[in-house]
């Protein structure tokens, strides 16, 4: 059994690029605008900042705003590699040269591809967190909060059960002098402070 590593398929190689973060954004808008200007579209296929949007709750109004699941990385779809498991300068210095990157995942000078399942994995997800919105904030059982929005708003009760699959929450608050559990959405609901 060889212990050697397949090298994919020119437009099956894709890898992760470690940037400063925070600044991912801006590595991505210079690859993309360099592609052009020094022709590199047939060696880098895509670049992707994988993000999920989220919702929050701030002074009573929701709020819905784009985030980095991974920062401080970009993945890159680019051929890298040749058959024989050599760097393709050109893709090499045109990654590696672009202001604020730091490197490829792998090791000092040999990057390493990311394999086909991780791949098929990340752009699944990728594509499922740019379909559903999450909420900002995770909440623990026993955990106080306050309802922030709908009929129940500024009562505060205690988390009972959460299902972070529907993104709600079954909150006990007092009605009426009474213990009464109630569903609510994630966003609907503010850590009690």
């Amino acid at each position: 059994m060889s212990t050697a590593l397949r090298i994919p398929a020119p437009r099956d190689q894709w890898f992760v690029v470690q940037v400063f973060s925070g600044q991912e954004k801006k590595v991505y808008d210079s690859i993309i605008k360099r592609l052009q200007t020094e022709e590199m579209g047939d060696l880098v296929y895509q670049v992707l900042i994988p993000t999920e949007r989220v919702q929050e709750i701030k002074q009573g109004k929701k709020s819905e705003t784009t985030r980095k699941f991974f920062p401080g990385y970009i993945i890159v779809n680019m051929h890298l590699l040749t058959e024989e498991g050599g760097l393709i300068d050109r893709t090499w210095y045109f990654i590696k040269d672009t202001p604020g990157v730091l490197g490829y995942a792998g090791t000092k000078d040999r990057p390493t591809p990311m394999r086909p399942r991780e791949v098929e994995s990340l752009l699944a997800q990728i594509q499922d967190r740019e379909d559903t919105v999450k909420p900002k904030i995770s909440f623990q059982v026993g955990e106080k909060v306050k309802v922030a929005d709908g009929p129940f708003q500024n009562q505060t009760g205690f988390v009972e059960e959460i299902d972070p699959e529907r993104g709600k929450l079954r909150v006990s608050v007092t009605i009426f002098g009474r213990e009464t559990p109630v569903e609510l959405e994630y966003w609907q609901v503010d850590r009690e402070e």
